[in-house]
């Protein structure tokens, strides 16, 4: 399935974005004949606790051989060029495996998140019309196979539902490479649908070719530094483009890739130091409460290169002192599953300038290693009058060209064209700030969107849902501050004639819909009225200082009862004869949930 149109092929081929014959099924395949013994994918070491199977480390010749299995699997079951294969798992290393093994059967591997329940996979099971579902029987007491067989038995074009245990004996079955080598696949073909939420409540497909993630870990390799047979931990789900910042170099440079989920700050520590972890990433927050663990000085970090982090920008101090004490370049990364990166590294700034990002493109500026950046264009442009802006200061918002980016949002054409400009320009929806020296810095968010750990959250699905509650007349839903991810979803309720709601009630009611877990709200205050501008439109911007302020008083009253409780654990400690408070915290009758959870390895 080729989307891109030919005058766009033509112009990155010629540039020598994209390439005329190679794909990313290529990179593997020398990957296996060139390090067939070299370990390829490892296992989370909680994964018999997340799926029920013993954790594995697999090397690129078994990798290999399961790949054509699991391939010719597929197609002896039905599975044609460019049908579309969803797939539902925690990060493990048969989900790894399945997008090769499903991009070698000439099919398009469209992942989606283990928290997406019926109303997300049913509809993009119908916009892709979908041939099969490859998802697991259970996950955190939620029973997947069995929603898989409820959504099929209401999905004529959903023909098969493979559970991970088939995967197994699939992939463990015969291989017919000379079958599959008959599959003609052209590196603009599709490999992978991703799937994004902005201010619409519907999701939106992101359909990337193998030249688009070509273009794109071009930048990856330089930026990251990455090195052959480099050790990758993934820390992210591997499910869209948070991912693929380690997916990709792992394919590129025949690495080694350690698998995690779901995010556990021992679990993290414990594979850097006994994996030998060269190159991996985490939100600002990590590496903050990493920097403040009171054992800090003993984590053994010497092996690692590069820390990727984003979702906000990192703070200038936690940048320098990881240089200091290990000597990791902390880089700063910002993208989207449409394609779009822009990233700030020891080759585009200095330590003291990683919050910015070099504005790739721009008409006489000049960055190392510029090859590798070739075809991107950005531009920042007045919200209003879509004029571009010049002058450091001013403040826009990003459109980005580059060979990276998807041709289209996949069956969905108004999209498309809200998002496009004719010149082939995409709206990111994300307000940046010119700087000094042909750089710019993130600024706030255009969209009316909530990033949850790495999730997109439609601020309107949410409110469509709960204003639905026959107690609630009007809802509306903002970003809430929160140190581990990011933000989470808070609801802002008017309820109809002088009714109460409560957050469990609201919750209840959205969790009937069938919808992802992470979209729940995750606070609830009511409200007389919602604050609108004359022509009616909700100003959610006064919402969110309502909820920053309470939250800051709440905050106040927390400090101070810690402080009570601080004081009185002292004196208490006084009175059993123990001179330093820190003695009676390591009794019995003191536990440091941060410390338990940051625990070495023995």
């Amino acid at each position: 399935m080729i989307l891109a149109a030919e005058e766009i092929i033509r112009e990155y081929t010629e540039k020598g974005c994209w390439r005329k014959k190679e794909t990313l099924l290529d990179d593997f395949r020398l990957n296996v004949r060139w390090f067939p013994g070299r370990t390829a994918l490892v296992d989370p070491p909680n994964k018999e606790v997340l799926v029920g199977l013993k954790p594995e480390r697999v090397t690129y010749s078994d990798l290999g051989r399961a790949v054509d299995a699991m391939a010719t699997a597929l197609v002896e079951m039905g599975i044609k060029k460019n049908d579309v294969v969803l797939v539902q798992l925690p990060n493990c290393w048969e989900l790894a495996m399945l997008y090769l093994a499903i991009g070698r059967a000439g099919a398009i591997s469209s992942p989606v998140p283990v928290q997406w329940r019926q109303k997300e996979i049913g509809y993009i099971a119908s916009v892709t019309e979908a041939k099969a579902f490859i998802t697991l029987k259970e996950f955190n007491r939620f029973r997947h196979l069995e929603m898989a067989g409820e959504l099929k038995n209401t999905l004529p074009g959903l023909e098969h539902v493979i559970s991970l245990e088939d995967v197994k004996r699939m992939a463990a079955g015969q291989e017919d490479p000379g079958r599959l080598d008959q599959i003609e696949i052209d590196p603009n073909d599709i490999f992978f649908i991703e799937w994004t939420s902005g201010t619409e409540a519907e999701p939106k497909g992101c359909p990337i070719s193998h030249n688009n993630w070509y273009a794109l870990s071009n930048m990856f390799l330089v930026l990251y530094e990455c090195r052959m047979g480099d050790v990758i931990l993934l820390p992210a789900p591997c499910v869209n483009m948070s991912a693929t910042v380690a997916y990709l170099p792992w394919i590129r440079i025949a690495g080694t890739l350690v698998l995690h989920h779901p995010f556990d700050g021992e679990v993290f520590i414990r594979q850097i130091i006994e994996e030998k972890v060269n190159f991996t990433g985490m939100v600002p927050a990590m590496l903050i409460m990493m920097l403040k663990h009171p054992r800090v000085n003993e984590f053994d970090f010497s092996s690692v290169r590069v820390m990727l982090t984003g979702s906000a920008p990192p703070p200038p101090f936690a940048i320098k002192e990881f240089y200091k004490r290990w000597g990791i370049e902390i880089i700063n990364n910002w993208g989207q599953n449409e394609g779009t990166n822009l990233t700030s590294g020891a080759v585009t700034g200095s330590l003291e300038d990683r919050i910015s990002f070099p504005q790739f493109g721009k008409k006489d500026a000049q960055w190392p290693f510029e090859t590798f950046f070739k075809g991107i264009e950005t531009k920042i442009v007045d919200t209003e009058t879509g004029k571009e802006l010049t002058t450091p200061g001013q403040v826009g918002e990003l459109l980005y060209k580059s060979p990276s980016v998807m041709a289209c949002y996949y069956k969905q054409p108004e999209m498309t064209k809200r998002a496009f400009e004719p010149d082939g320009f995409f709206h990111t929806g994300d307000l940046f700030q010119l700087r000094e020296g042909n750089s710019f810095s993130y600024f706030d968010r255009k969209k009316d969107i909530i990033i949850r750990g790495g999730f997109n959250i439609s601020a309107q699905e949410i409110e469509n849902m709960v204003v639905s509650h026959p107690k609630v007349a009007e809802a509306a839903a903002v970003a809430m501050s929160d140190e581990m991810l990011g933000e989470k979803a808070c609801i802002f309720v008017v309820t109809a004639g002088g009714e109460t709601v409560t957050l469990e009630e609201i919750t209840r009611f959205v969790r009937e819909k069938g919808v992802a877990v992470y979209k729940l709200p995750e606070r609830i205050e009511r409200i007389d009225a919602l604050p609108r501008n004359p022509v009616g439109k909700i100003l959610k911007r006064e919402l969110r200082n309502i909820l920053e302020k309470k939250v800051a008083e709440e905050e106040g009253t927390r400090q101070t009862l810690t402080e009570s409780v601080e004081k009185g654990a002292i004196e208490h400690a006084k009175e059993l004869g123990m001179e330093h408070p820190q003695t009676y915290r390591q009794s019995e009758s003191w536990k440091d949930p941060e410390e338990r959870r940051f625990s070495l390895p023995k």
